[in-house]
């Protein structure tokens, strides 16, 4: 490591970390005849996805008029074109924002007009959710004909047929001036008031989570007496199975680390089928995967494991949310050939990783994340700021390189998120003697389910959009394979004959569907408060278990 100073202000960062995406991008120049992506039947080598890279981003900066910090915008599934055009974006100094492909057309459209987004990437699917909006936006297609406004145009048009992409010419990359503190990426985080808050994150926040990994991977197998892997590109590719969307920061991180002076493989999924997933391990021979405990428990559990071979698997790894220890012995049984799972934490604040907890510590400690990343700083403090002794529950805070400017537009919010270079989490954590970091509860207003973010605040407030609500409150209610699901309670207008049915597909037309409550408990009664008003959430929450029992 070494002492860099961001802002003014010292930090500990990894010495040998690519400056840029753009010095990332070109150490890829040693794997040119090596598979980078796999995509149900498409095969894309590594040298095929630079030719692509190299016209998209020349077409960014001369048809498209991008330049250096200008924002554009990723809305589609986990497509190859997804990171095509992450990294035209990346290569030409623009800033990428990728939005929640579950989004409704609303809260698309608030990430375009928030960001202002100067150009929309987007699949067929996405496109038609959008149809009507921001009609004078360019967009470039994937996967979809072209469609009758002149501002829309389709990757064949920018780069032909995908299975030409190896005989394009070499153009090179644009030619942009980057540094380590500039703009690279705005991920929309969910926000307490309802809206999405867009977390503005720097090529060094991007750069230093993919040495963090690396750290994590290393620290494991020095834990087990094991030699570290030998960086020669002559041996035997490994390949990891993406498995979470790509508009996440674990899943666009993901695109990168493979690719990092390693040479891996992707295979993607359209979306997350447990089925498909045990296809793939076998069919492709997949050494590691992720994701969220929820996916493991669905891969552990799928009528198809025990007829699948998983016996390729080396690593196996997930975070996102909390994990019941019960899930460390059944993958240790499910993959005898892994010396054990790991898990992490991290947020989209932190560009991912800020605690790993390797394989051995995770079997010994199954309740924890694992201790901070070495350029990690980290603070437990109470309510007033202040840390409280080892062991006792308090918010977590966070600094380091890995930690972003703060929120788009923002300011306020980057103030109340940000002391002295700390993020405030918002989770409730104790550490132990050895330093290891155990999440005890949300301070956040939030729920996760499978691994999504949903702060209920956003679900109360598409409630009270109904004309009948007077009062509305969204709790998590625990569900084994998703963690959490999301439930409610209501106070309605009185004679009003509102049903849950009916409240459920209104949220459904305001929200994303993984937001509606799978249980709306309707009373004409007034919801229960103490003394200063607030809503006993706690009480709610048992009510709503009982009437589930």
């Amino acid at each position: 490591m070494e002492e860099i100073s961001i802002e003014g202000k010292p930090y500990r960062a990894w010495r040998n970390a690519p400056a840029t995406l753009v010095d990332i991008f070109r150490e890829i120049q040693s794997y040119t005849e090596r598979d980078y992506l796999v995509y149900e039947g498409e095969r894309y080598r590594y040298g095929e996805i630079i030719r692509a890279v190299e016209h998209l981003a020349q077409s960014l900066q001369r048809q498209y008029g991008i330049r250096k910090g200008d924002r554009i915008a990723i809305a589609m599934r986990n497509y190859p074109e997804w990171v095509i055009a992450f990294w035209a974006i990346a290569v030409v100094g623009g800033v990428v924002v990728p939005l929640n492909a579950w989004g409704t057309a609303d809260e698309l459209k608030f990430g375009l007009e928030n960001s202002g987004s100067r150009v929309l990437f987007a699949d067929a699917e996405r496109s038609r959710r959008l149809h009507g909006m921001l009609p004078e936006l360019p967009r470039v297609l994937a996967r979809a004909e072209i469609e009758s406004d002149a501002n829309s145009r389709t990757f064949e048009d920018l780069l032909g047929d995908a299975e030409n992409y190896a005989r394009l010419p070499r153009v090179g990359l644009p030619e942009v001036a980057l540094s380590p503190e500039d703009n690279a990426s705005i991920f929309y985080t969910s926000g307490t008031t309802g809206r999405p808050k867009g977390a503005l994150g720097t090529h060094r926040n991007i750069c230093t989570n993919l040495l963090s990994a690396g750290f994590a991977a290393a620290r494991g197998l020095l834990r087990r007496g094991e030699p570290l892997p030998d960086p020669d590109v002559e041996l035997p590719q490994k390949t990891a199975l993406l498995t979470v969307p790509l508009f996440h920061v674990t899943g666009c991180h993901s695109t990168l680390i493979p690719v990092s002076r390693t040479g891996g493989r992707l295979v993607l999924m359209y979306k997350w089928d447990a089925g498909k997933a045990l296809e793939l391990i076998e069919q492709e021979s997949i050494n590691g995967i992720g994701g969220v405990p929820t996916m493991m428990w669905q891969l552990i559990e799928h009528p198809e494991f025990q007829k699948r071979d998983t016996s390729s698997i080396e690593t196996i790894g997930y975070g996102g949310a909390a994990a019941a220890p019960e899930l460390v012995s059944r993958l240790k049984q499910a993959f005898p050939q892994v010396p054990g799972p790991g898990q992490g934490y991290g947020m989209t604040e932190t560009s991912s990783i800020v605690t790993s907890n390797s394989a051995e510590d995770y079997l010994r400690k199954p309740d924890s994340c694992g201790p901070a990343i070495p350029v990690c700083d980290i603070r437990v403090v109470d309510e007033q700021g202040q840390d409280v002794a080892p062991g006792e529950v308090g918010e977590l805070w966070v600094r380091g390189p890995n930690i972003i400017k703060g929120y788009w537009q923002r300011p306020e919010a980057t103030a109340e998120a940000l002391t002295d270079g700390f993020m405030h989490t918002g989770d409730l954590v104790t550490v132990d003697e050895e330093g290891f970091v155990t999440v005890a509860d949300r301070a956040k207003d939030m729920l996760i389910r499978g691994g999504e973010n949903i702060y209920c605040a956003e679900v109360e407030a598409a409630l009270y959009t109904h004309p009948e609500v007077v009062e509305a409150a969204v709790v998590g209610i625990p569900q084994k394979v998703l963690g959490e699901e999301v439930a409610a309670v209501v106070t309605v207008r009185p004679g009003s004959k509102v049903t849950e049915l009916g409240l459920r597909k209104h949220v459904g037309e305001v929200l994303a569907s993984f937001k509606v409550p799978v249980v709306i408990d309707i009373r004409s009664e007034e919801l229960p408060k103490n003394a200063n008003g607030k809503v006993l959430k706690n009480v709610l929450r048992e009510e709503v278990l009982s009437l589930r029992a």
